[in-house]
């Protein structure tokens, strides 16, 4: 299927053409057929040589030129109707406006009312008009001739760009009503990506799932882009979606209420303008930044991606201001003296750089390529990723001598420190830098313990040499001033061996115990572990409860104990 927009002055004969074309009446409304005048959008269809053409009919009066901009916006073609009797009309200019800021490229322009006037003079303002636009230099045929229209409108839809039938769904909501016994129900111009019934859609944060389609007042089990579709959905109240709406793929977009944007064509841009995207009417706050491009503050958050063209209006003096290709839907913070006219310069060139580190999936909702370096679910940029790491072992570094006995630098301090956006990046940056990450916590391999430390772990070391199984007690470490974390400490850097709180011995006290219990008649108790080891039950247990946690001795029902 093929969807084309008409546009054009208010009674210039859109409706009729397309009329003639299809045979059906895009005017909807009663209101419309008894003043003969569009107001509101219509739709029509037909088969010309095997292709199916859907036509959006838009109004042409000046009041209703936001209905017509929700008509255009999503659809890749133009049929534009100038009359042979009046020519060239303010609405022609402005309608051309839109649609050379909404970069239109493709278009057909119909001379209607050829039996009325002579319509070289209409011919020659329209040449004029469409010169130096995205549309300059249309096919120009006579309605009078409806073989040559149709002609021509195969000749435009053949020049179409094939759509992405396999990209994520975005469907611009133009129409919503209730059918009695189907329930909500929602038109628009599907311009990319494939629906099916049965679909899982999402809107507004909430899902809703196609319980029928339509196109072209036919029931469908799927509708793939260009086509005019009508969704039955199921789990959302007709009152809770509207025109500039959106239903589009779970999970695959990101709303956004402010956005960076290209300018094209910009004339005066006064602060506050309204935004014209999709079918949807947003009023923002403009920004300019440079001459080139501008942020734009949305009143209401919109599904956005980079590369998605739309125009600003100033509603109040009737004009398109800018016609606006987003670059950026997640722009940086613009708080610091010089970064306005960093931005300004970096946008200058129409693009902007990817996020230095982002997921997948949210460079894809976000509208990027998906290239870089990949960590994990994340894309990194290269460069960026190995300053993060040097700056991370300079951090670390640092680190150890500052805070003395410290278990080690908090895994969340550096993070921050070396702004990564996630916890779970920082194991994968220091992934070969020979830094340990262990319980929540970064530390330098080889890590030495101070020097007062260091004295008093020697004592305890000449103890040990003398006596492995008598741990110090609880007041010899007090008098050594050895605390629970000087404790800690030293079992870190393998120094000592924790067997208990309070309660450590040597870096090799648990293989020495072993050998020592091989010795005894199998099973043994306790009291006769306690007895070959030459320490106290203080001791004894905990360090039997080691044994056993490690399997090295397997514990009985009746307290005995064999070493494995």
């Amino acid at each position: 299927m093929y969807v084309i927009a008409t546009a054009g002055h208010v009674d210039h004969g859109k409706s009729t053409l397309v009329h003639r074309l299809t045979g059906m009446w895009p005017d909807r409304l009663a209101e419309e057929r008894r003043r003969g005048l569009t107001i509101e959008l219509g739709f029509a269809w037909t088969e010309i040589d095997g292709r199916e053409l859907a036509f959006v009919d838009v109004p042409g009066h000046e009041r209703f030129v936001a209905n017509m901009l929700a008509g255009v916006g999503p659809v890749p073609a133009v049929l534009f109707v100038v009359a042979a009797n009046e020519g060239w009309m303010p609405q022609s200019g402005e309608h051309l406006a839109a649609l050379d800021a909404l970069d239109v490229r493709h278009a057909l322009l119909v001379i209607s009312k050829a039996d009325l006037a002579d319509p070289s003079p209409a011919i020659e303002q329209a040449r004029e008009q469409f010169a130096g636009t995205s549309l300059a230099e249309p096919p120009i045929v006579l309605g009078t001739d409806l073989d040559e229209v149709r002609g021509e409108l195969l000749a435009l839809v053949d020049r179409l760009p094939p759509p992405d039938r396999d990209a994520d769904v975005r469907l611009w909501v133009d129409r919503s009503f209730t059918v009695r016994g189907a329930g909500t129900v929602v038109t628009g111009t599907l311009a990319a990506g494939s629906i099916r019934v049965g679909d899982e859609l999402e809107h507004a944060g909430r899902r809703v799932n196609v319980r029928g389609l339509q196109s072209l007042g036919r029931d469908q089990t799927e509708v793939a882009a260009v086509a005019r579709v009508a969704a039955n959905l199921r789990g959302i109240d007709r009152q809770h979606i509207g025109r500039g709406d959106t239903v589009r793929a779970p999970g695959a977009w990101l709303d956004t209420a402010e956005i960076d944007v290209a300018l094209r064509s910009a004339g005066e841009l006064h602060r506050q303008l309204v935004l014209h995207i999709g079918s949807a009417a947003v009023p923002v706050h403009v920004r300019p930044l440079g001459t080139a491009a501008a942020r734009l503050r949305l009143t209401r958050p919109l599904p956005l991606r980079v590369g998605d063209i739309g125009l600003l209006r100033d509603a109040g003096e009737h004009r398109i201001a800018a016609g606006i290709e987003v670059v950026d839907v997640r722009p940086p913070l613009l708080r610091r003296r010089g970064a306005a006219r960093a931005r300004a310069e970096e946008l200058a060139s129409g693009r902007a750089r990817p996020p230095v580190c982002a997921r997948a999936d949210e460079l894809r909702a976000m509208g990027f390529a998906v290239t870089g370096l990949p960590v994990g679910e994340w894309i990194v940029d290269q460069q960026w990723w190995a300053e993060r790491r040097e700056a991370a072992l300079a951090s670390v570094q640092r680190w150890a001598p500052e805070h003395d006995i410290a278990a080690g630098m908090p895994l969340e301090t550096l993070r921050r420190q070396v702004a990564l956006p996630a916890a779970e990046l920082v194991p994968k940056l220091l992934d070969g830098t020979g830094l340990q990450v262990a319980d929540g916590l970064v530390r330098p391999p080889g890590a030495v313990l101070p020097p007062r430390v260091d004295n008093v772990v020697r004592t305890v070391e000449e103890w040990l040499a003398a006596d492995p199984f008598r741990a110090p007690e609880a007041d010899e470490l007090t008098e050594l001033k050895l605390g629970t974390r000087e404790l800690a400490a030293a079992v870190r850097a393998g120094r000592l061996t924790r067997i208990a709180d309070g309660v450590v011995l040597g870096p090799h006290a648990l293989d020495r115990a072993a050998a020592v219990l091989q010795t005894l008649p199998q099973p043994f108790t306790v009291s006769e572990a306690k007895r070959a080891l030459s320490t106290t039950r203080r001791v004894a247990v905990p360090l039997l409860e080691q044994l056993d946690a490690r399997r090295i001795t397997r514990r009985a029902d009746d307290g005995t104990r064999i070493v494995l």
